[in-house]
């Protein structure tokens, strides 16, 4: 599995720079890899703390609500936070949420992203769009680390898909 083997970076990843592959579990157990999602299009990575909790919970519903306008851009958005797959699930039930939502258990993708809040032992608020390289690799478009409380603004997202 790919996640096993990446490395760890003490400052937030940069434009420009390869995407780190990695495989995890989505909310229904299965193996969701991002060198096959940018086969797609682009990908945008949505890291979040904690599910359950009041600014993730909106996070993720406004992203649900747009989830027309990621389409026509093009793009796949998926949830990762270090809650379990089983955790990630009851929470997309409860809220209705359709996107993809990654367990990301370990620590290992957002630690290799530069998103690591050591003090709480989760993933910092941020949000990374992957493009396809000329390589057919993932290559970092943009990049927006934000204070756990600040949720993401699509509209600056958007601005990044398919440019």
């Amino acid at each position: 599995m790919a996640t096993e083997q990446l490395t760890a970076r003490s400052s937030v990843i940069a434009a420009g720079e390869a995407a780190p592959d990695f495989v995890l579990k989505d909310q229904n157990r299965g193996d969701w890899r991002l060198s096959d999602a940018v086969k797609q299009g682009d990908v945008v990575l949505c890291f979040f703390p904690l599910a359950f909790t009041g600014v993730c919970s909106t996070e993720m519903k406004c992203v649900d609500a747009e989830m027309a306008s990621w389409q026509r851009k093009g793009a796949m958005v998926v949830g990762i936070s270090c809650d379990s797959f089983a955790t990630l699930k009851a929470w997309a039930d409860q809220l209705g949420l359709k996107q993809t939502l990654l367990a990301d258990m370990h620590r290992d993708v957002c630690k290799a992203y530069g998103l690591y809040w050591p003090e709480l032992n989760v993933a910092h608020r941020g949000t990374v769009v992957i493009g396809k390289s000329g390589d057919g690799r993932g290559k970092v478009k943009w990049v927006q680390a934000r204070e756990p409380g600040r949720a993401m603004n699509w509209e600056d997202v958007l601005a990044w898909l398919a440019a």
